[in-house]
């Protein structure tokens, strides 16, 4: 099997872990870091263009995970996470970190964030290096093992 199916198949098997949790993930703590989340993968390449934006959010709003929270507060939040990163990359990226770091008290939350980032970050069909490298720090302000998650 090549890489990419591999990829998209554990993609695709981690949407369907996180859809078998949707009621365990209801938490402000898990809202906020996967929004902060989902704007560091957007932002990974340290820019952020429109259809890039647009797509993340429209995967944002289809995603059935993310459905226990209402789409505009979503959006805003990950709006806002983006003009973070968009206004000093290396300064925003720590207050996300530590945003998404918020999550740890929750085990299933904590893993259930990183599986949104891969599944954001894959769903161009491209998780590149830099999308999987700021999924792997966000492993580490989680206290997640990157190596558990294939990164």
């Amino acid at each position: 099997m090549a890489l990419w199916d591999r990829f998209k198949e554990s993609t695709s098997q981690m949407q369907t872990q996180l859809v078998a949790k949707k009621n365990d993930l209801k938490s402000g703590a898990f809202r906020d870091a996967s929004m902060a989340m989902c704007a560091l993968v957007a932002a990974a390449d340290g820019t952020v263009d429109a259809s890039e934006r647009q797509r993340v959010a429209q995967l944002i709003s289809t995603n059935e995970v993310l459905q226990n929270f209402p789409a505009d507060d979503l959006r805003r939040r990950f709006e806002e996470n983006l003009d973070k990163l968009t206004a000093d990359f290396a300064f925003g990226k720590v207050g996300i970190l530590q945003e998404i770091a918020k999550a740890k008290k929750k085990p299933a939350e904590a893993r259930a964030v990183v599986q949104i980032g891969i599944v954001i970050g894959g769903a161009d069909g491209d998780f590149d290096k830099d999308e999987r490298a700021v999924v792997r720090e966000a492993c580490y302000a989680l206290d997640l093992p990157p190596h558990e998650f294939d990164l």
